[in-house]
């Protein structure tokens, strides 16, 4: 395959990772990785003037991440021409989605790089197999611990995210009985592996931390949640937040109660990422505004906002994936809807 050159992308200011902001920075992206990343007046003798330079009134930041979308209920053109670089998606059946991974890895996808679970881990008519959006085979049934331990490693034996999503939504219908989560969390410990939990209904984020579950699907929306298990949330684990998808721009009960509870998560010390739950819903596509002014509401900095929407910094090696933002997000969380530039792998894609 040909070499697609190297692409510099210049603005006036931008943000390379955690602590990281710079003025006047310069990214020169080579095969699709960051051969240096900095302010221009450092860029070293030994690094190349771009073959060709792209220069934006902007902020560069790395390309965005939504740690929860059904990619297959979405347009992945839209999603990547919207600011998000890459995507994690939590839950489709495995015949579908792990070639479509596959094929987001190839430089004709016109899409975010895709990462996927493959099916939820439920009980026999459990969550989602009875649910509207989700297709056949999004719900893997699992009947007893014996089962569910084989269950969780037929599913990491297939995914390489490493991470198990359960569902626990006794909104739904039944949920997995205790012994039978503990044996999914168990086992995917055991493999290196993490879980992540789908806990909807009175009492079910409790029952997921109690397993030993690493990360929430959701930031939990369906009950005020005590601050004795906030604070065990805090320091055992993750939550991805997911918040509009719960008032899609209004103001609802269920809003109210998540950004509650995710409000005392963070100032007990939790850790957010960015997700909406893409294609389960009217989410729009890419970086979105609504759900970035959730996470300001409930209390993320403006730097905690980069860092939850994030992954991977703006250095040498590092993936060629990064956003140029028409206003700087460090001053105003309105910068978000204004994305003017887009590269993914390397190659401008807006």
């Amino acid at each position: 395959m040909p070499s697609m050159g190297t692409l510099g992308v210049r603005a006036p200011m931008g943000w390379l990772g955690p602590s990281r902001p710079v003025e006047d920075p310069v990214v020169v992206l080579d095969g699709g990785f960051v051969a240096w990343a900095g302010p221009r007046s450092s860029l070293p003798a030994g690094v190349a003037e771009p073959d060709e330079l792209v220069e934006v009134d902007g902020f560069v930041m790395p390309g965005a991440v939504d740690r929860h979308v059904h990619i297959a209920l979405a347009d992945p053109r839209a999603v990547v021409r919207g600011g998000a670089t890459a995507v994690r998606d939590l839950g489709w059946p495995p015949g579908e989605i792990f070639p479509l991974a596959d094929a987001s890895e190839t430089p004709s996808f016109d899409g975010p790089l895709i990462r996927a679970v493959g099916p939820m881990l439920t009980c026999a008519d459990g969550y989602p197999t009875r649910a509207g959006w989700a297709a056949p085979g999004t719900g893997l049934e699992v009947r007893g611990a014996e089962e569910a331990a084989a269950a969780t490693m037929e599913v990491l034996s297939r995914n390489d995210l490493r991470v198990v999503k359960v569902a626990l939504n006794v909104d739904a219908g039944p949920t997995l009985s205790d012994q039978e989560l503990l044996a999914i969390c168990d086992t995917a410990h055991a493999q290196g592996a993490l879980v992540t939990v789908h806990a909807q209904g009175g009492g079910q984020a409790e029952r997921a931390v109690g397993a030993g579950a690493d990360e929430f699907a959701h930031c939990p929306w369906s009950e005020r949640l005590s601050d004795d298990l906030i604070e065990a949330m805090a320091t055992r684990t993750r939550i991805v937040s997911t918040l509009d998808i719960h008032s899609y721009g209004a103001s609802t009960p269920e809003l109210t109660v998540a950004i509650d509870n995710l409000r005392r998560f963070l100032l007990a010390g939790g850790t957010v990422a960015y997700g909406t739950d893409l294609g389960n819903g009217p989410i729009p596509p890419g970086i979105h505004p609504g759900e970035v002014a959730h996470l300001f509401r409930a209390g993320l900095s403006p730097e905690g906002i980069l860092r939850a929407l994030t992954f991977r910094p703006l250095e040498p090696g590092e993936p060629a994936d990064l956003v140029v933002l028409g206003q700087n997000p460090l001053e105003t969380v309105d910068a978000y809807p204004d994305v003017r530039v887009v590269v993914r792998a390397g190659r401008r894609v807006r």
